[in-house]
C-alpha cells in the first residue's frame, strides 16, 4: 500500500507512560472521526482535535510506496550514535493512524531496531505486532480495541464517564485534561477524580508545557 504522511520528527514523547522518552513521530494522514477541516468541525465525532494531520506537507512527509521506504526514513531521523540504537522508539499517530499502519510497516520497523507505539482513538483494532497500543476513546464512539498498554482519556468529555472504561484490559489508565479555555479547571477536576479514584493517573501534555515540538 502506500503509505500517506503528514509529517515525521524525532522529538520526547509529551503524555501517558513514555513521557519524557525520546522517540520518531510518524503522523499520518487522515481520521475517521473528522475531515481535519474548521468547517467540518460541529458535525465531526470528534470536535477537540488539535493536530493538524491534513496533507503531506509537513517536515518529512510524503508518500511512501513501501513499508521498507517508510520505515528507512523514519530510522533516518534517529541519531546517529551507535549506543542509542537499543533505545529507538516509534509512534504513529495521525489522525487515526490505525487506517493506515499495517503488519508490513511494523515488521519493517521492528527490522530497523525501533519499538512500534501507536496512538488511537480505538475505533479500529490494532494489530497484535505493535508493541505499545495507546488508546484515547471518544465520546458517542464504538470501541473497538478494548486491550493495550495504556487508556489515555481527555477528560472532561460530556457522555463518557471514566468509570464505564476501568474494567477494560489496560495496564495504565490516564486522564488527560482537555486543552483550550477551560484548561485550568479541567486540571483540578482531573486532579480531583485521580485522587478519589486511584487507578487513573494524571497525563499532562508536558511538550506543550515545556514548547517541545
Amino acid at each position: 500500500m502506500t503509505y500517506s504522511v503528514k509529517e515525521i520528527f524525532l522529538t520526547l514523547q509529551g503524555e501517558g507512560g513514555q513521557a519524557g522518552r525520546a522517540a520518531v513521530f510518524c503522523r499520518f494522514t487522515g481520521c475517521n472521526l473528522w475531515s481535519g477541516r474548521s468547517e467540518d468541525r460541529e458535525k465531526a465525532q470528534c470536535q477537540f482535535c488539535d493536530t493538524d494531520f491534513i496533507g503531506t506537507d509537513g517536515p518529512g512527509g510524503g508518500k511512501f510506496e513501501t513499508a521498507e521506504n517508510l520505515a528507512s526514513a523514519i530510522a533516518l531521523q534517529w541519531p546517529a550514535d551507535s549506543d542509542s540504537y537499543s533505545h529507538r522508539l516509534v509512534v504513529f499517530t495521525g489522525g487515526e493512524p490505525l487506517l493506515q499502519l499495517d503488519d508490513a510497516l511494523i515488521s519493517a520497523m521492528h527490522k530497523q531496531g525501533f519499538s512500534v507505539a501507536v496512538e488511537s482513538n480505538g475505533t479500529i483494532a490494532a494489530p497484535e505486532t505493535i508493541d505499545w497500543v495507546c488508546i484515547s476513546p471518544k465520546a458517542g464512539t464504538d470501541l473497538v480495541q478494548t486491550s493495550g498498554t495504556e487508556l489515555k482519556l481527555v477528560y472532561p468529555q460530556p457522555g463518557l464517564d471514566p468509570a464505564s472504561l476501568t474494567a477494560l484490559d489496560f495496564k495504565h489508565f490516564w486522564l488527560q485534561p482537555m486543552d483550550g479555555a477551560n484548561q485550568q479547571d479541567n486540571i483540578q477536576a482531573a486532579i480531583r477524580y485521580c485522587l478519589q479514584h486511584p487507578q487513573w493517573g494524571l497525563s499532562l501534555q508536558t511538550h506543550k508545557l515545556t514548547g517541545i515540538p
